[in-house]
């Protein structure tokens, strides 16, 4: 998890957060329902990691942690902005509609660009 001074507005434009590590993608987990500028957490993610794995490893603690394998439906995330892949989800958990609308669970989800989450509405 990357800190990061806050502007005396209190906004910081992801953009702000510079210094990535080679071979990584930026992850902006982005406060539930704030809009655009709001302030949020970046943390860096392996490519070809899956995030909650990512997340685990460096200590971001904002998403529930189940069953890491996609049956359980906790770790519920929203993707807002970017591109990814996912592996096989539990339709109980993420409905085919729930997934054209960017609902899928971070543990079973690989990230392919920069990409914005949040936390699901029932997370």
């Amino acid at each position: 998890v990357q800190e990061v001074v806050m502007p005396a507005d209190g906004v910081l434009a992801p953009e702000a957060v510079t210094d990535r590590p080679a071979g990584t993608f930026r992850c902006w987990l982005q406060p539930r329902g704030e809009g655009d500028d709001v302030t949020g957490t970046w943390f860096d993610v392996v490519d070809g990691e899956r995030l909650l794995h990512e997340m685990i490893k460096r200590g971001v603690s904002d998403i529930p942690v189940g069953c890491r394998g996609g049956g359980c439906g906790v770790c519920r995330v929203r993707i807002l902005d970017g591109d990814y892949r996912t592996k096989r989800m539990s339709r109980k958990h993420v409905t085919e509609a729930d997934e054209a609308e960017g609902f899928v669970l971070a543990c079973r989800v690989i990230p392919t660009s920069d990409i914005v989450i949040e936390l699901a509405p029932d997370s």
